[in-house]
């Protein structure tokens, strides 16, 4: 059964709702931009968490982010994937895991092993970094969810 969905935002997002919300997320942003995980590496995470949440905003986004950070379309169309191909280097295969992980806390809480192999790959400032990253993606992609905030 397919489902109609209204292709109209249910109000601005939040954050631009909110006194001050947008000036601290994109401020977060910066300090996530900062912080020694490279750009292609962030767009990849925060396209898988997009995926998994829904958010076709953040999808069209980062899939974008992500090409203009020299990630190749092959890779890009691959990210929901990721597990079945070898487009990924080893760092990025565990950052992708530690998305996955994180954005599906309903499957319980992010496992040693995932951890463990996403610290074995990036010092403890860029796992931070990657940590606050697939954070701040998740709350971007609740946020639009809630708001149904459209593409374009």
């Amino acid at each position: 059964m397919t489902r109609e969905i209204d292709m109209q935002a249910r109000m601005a997002n939040p954050a631009m709702i909110v006194p001050d919300a947008m000036q601290a997320l994109l401020g977060l942003g910066k300090a996530i931009n900062k912080g020694g995980v490279p750009a292609q590496t962030l767009h990849l995470v925060y396209l898988r968490a997009s995926q998994i949440n829904g958010c076709s905003v953040c999808v069209d986004m980062h899939a974008r982010d992500a090409k203009k950070a020299g990630a190749s379309d092959e890779r890009i169309w691959a990210v929901g994937a990721w597990r079945e191909t070898t487009r990924f280097t080893e760092a990025e295969r565990a950052a992708l895991a530690l998305t996955d992980a994180t954005t599906k806390l309903t499957d319980g809480p992010v496992p040693d092993d995932i951890y463990d192999e996403a610290a074995r790959h990036f010092d403890e400032q860029a796992l931070a970094t990657l940590i606050m990253g697939i954070a701040t993606v998740n709350l971007w992609n609740r946020l639009n969810a809630a708001s149904r905030q459209i593409v374009g």
